[in-house]
Parts: structure tokens; sequence; C-alpha cells
């Protein structure tokens, strides 16, 4: 499917006028409704006022209910797919101000458990030092301190015990001298002190051997219901349960080619040394 990022708000209210139009179509009641499909009378209304995006299941549950027409079924199948997409542009988030997003996402880290990072080509910034933080806003205009302070402090979500994380690095991300030699060194250090916290898990995918897969983009998983994919201009929001799903996948193929524990901290080990012979 090809997503026009000018549709993706306009489809969740597209969506919510068809399957309103076609209940009362149906001569159903969101009561009547509510209990075909399991859900609350509550959750039905918001649905249809739009101020809940349904997801797949939701529409699959309710075009059964109402025996949709397989047409007018593919065009709702079609609309929620792009509802539960979301596409972040980084000029959007830059004229709103980047310490605005730090925000968003200490939200959604509040509000997830289980975190998978995919790190194609660089280091989050839940795992990097200052030096590497302010490095990666170097390019920005303005004063971006507030912000730099900001994604240091959604740090502190990794000591906490309800929580667990993956983070799988290519060698490339691992190892790529974004800052000066000494810096990187510390970088490392950095990274195989924090692979000792109990709730942290972090691999690397060496380039080494045969590894039959080519990675694309880096992305995240929050727990089961969401996926965020970066690109050069921004970052795509998947919500439905099938994308997620695939890069659920994608990630458990790449962590078969990964070493963690204290083969991926001798590789570490090893580079960070590399980089301060560097600095010598």
């Amino acid at each position: 499917m090809t997503f026009d990022p000018e549709r993706l708000g306009r489809s969740r209210s597209d969506l919510a006028e068809a399957l309103r139009s076609l209940r009362r179509r149906a001569g159903r009641t969101q009561t009547w409704l509510a209990r075909r499909c399991a859900m609350s009378q509550t959750k039905v209304s918001n649905i249809e006022s739009g101020k809940l995006t349904p997801t797949v299941v939701d529409v699959e549950l309710i075009v059964g209910a109402l025996d949709i027409s397989a047409p007018e079924a593919s065009e709702l199948l079609r609309l929620v797919r792009t509802a539960n997409t979301e596409w972040q542009d980084d000029w959007s988030s830059r004229r709103r101000g980047l310490d605005k997003k730090q925000d968003e996402l200490a939200r959604l880290e509040a509000a997830s458990t289980e975190f998978r990072y995919f790190l194609l080509s660089a280091i989050t910034g839940l795992l990097a030092t200052p030096e590497y933080v302010r490095a990666s806003l170097a390019d920005l205009p303005g004063d971006q301190s507030k912000t730099i302070a900001k994604k240091l402090e959604r740090q502190s979500t990794l000591y906490d015990p309800a929580k667990s994380f993956t983070f799988l690095l290519t060698e490339q991300a691992a190892r790529w001298p974004f800052v000066p030699p000494l810096a990187m060194a510390t970088q490392l250090d950095r990274l195989a002190s924090l692979s000792r916290i109990p709730t942290v898990r972090i691999g690397i995918v060496p380039m080494r051997g045969h590894i039959p897969l080519m990675p694309l983009n880096t992305f995240t998983l929050y727990d089961r219901r969401l996926a965020t994919v970066e690109t050069d201009t921004g970052v795509l929001v998947l919500r439905d349960y099938r994308d997620v799903s695939a890069y659920r996948q994608a990630f458990d193929r790449f962590v078969a080619h990964a070493v963690f524990g204290d083969d991926c901290r001798a590789l570490l080990a090893e580079w960070s040394e590399a980089f301060t012979r560097q600095r010598q």
C-alpha cells in the first residue's frame, strides 16, 4: 500500500464517518453493535466520532457484525490501515521544538513496558553519552540545551525494574566515528556498562560470517502495539498489528546473528581500545 502523508490524518475522520453510516444503514444501534463485537458502547461511540482510532481487529469485528459487502469491507480495511499510520516529519518537529518531541517520547516510554530498538547507523539517545547527544543536535540552529537535558533525563527509564529493553546495534552503528576518538571510546565503554543493568540487554550484529539479511531502517518497537520507523526526513508511526508483527519478526531474525553479554562487551572493549589508540 502507498501512503500519502497528506491523507493520513484525514483517513481517521473518513473511517469514523464510514463506520457510522454503515451502522445506521443497517438499522442497528451502537448498543447492539457493541454487544455483537464484545465492545463497550462508549468505545463504539468514540470510534464513530473519531475520538478513538480503531484497530484492524476492531474493524474486522464490525464488518462481520454488520454483514458488510466485500467491496465496502475492503475499503474500510484500507482506511483503518492508513488511519493507524502516522507520519511525523522533521520540519514540523523542529517548528514545534525538539524538546516537545522529547516530552512525547517520555510519555510513550512511561506507557510501555517492553522495548526493542534496532539501531542501523547510530547509537540511540537512551544509550548515548552527553557528548554524543550534543553532537547529534549540533547541526540544528538555536539553543538546544533544553532538548539535550530532556534526552539525558529520559535515560532514567532504563533503571525502571518494571520495564525491559533490548537494544540491537549493527557494528556500523556502534563503530561509526560520530564524535572524536576519545569520545567514541567513552561511548563504547558506556554501552558495555549499561549492558550490565538487569533491565537492559544490548547486542551487536558484527560484520562477519554470513548474514542473509539486509537492514533498511532504524526502528523501535513498543510492546506489541506500536512500531516507529526512522527515515532521513521523519518517522513513520505504525499501529496496524500486521506492521508491528512484521517488525517484531525482523527484529528476531537479526537477534539470531547478534552477540550479547560477555561476547558483546569483549567486542566493545576491543573497539574502544582501537579508538583510544587513535587518540594517542
